[in-house]
């Protein structure tokens, strides 16, 4: 029983890192995701989108947890690199 409450513990706290990304994504100029040289905006839009649905629809301990994994990765792969990049030219301060 505990097992099964850390577990959706886990499932939930996965939910907003997928929002956060998004919602960042939707704030930013579309020019600087050109400046930094990756995916355009739509792009990232529908990553972490994705993402943020599965993780909503998918449960870690459920049958599909592969989808729930793909979209925390999404989510994370976006937010520790993308979103840097991003603040960083929004800034004025290209180093890449």
């Amino acid at each position: 029983m505990e097992a099964m409450l850390i577990l959706r513990i886990i499932d939930w706290a996965a939910v907003p890192v997928g929002v956060f990304a998004f919602i960042h994504a939707l704030l930013q100029r579309p020019d600087a995701y050109a400046a930094i040289d990756r995916l355009t905006k739509p792009a990232w839009l529908g990553i972490t989108g994705g993402a943020s649905a599965a993780l909503l629809l998918f449960s870690f301990a459920g049958i599909g947890w592969i989808f729930w994994i793909a979209g925390l990765v999404a989510a994370l792969v976006y937010i520790v690199d993308i979103r840097p990049r991003l603040i960083e030219v929004q800034r004025g301060g290209q180093r890449w």
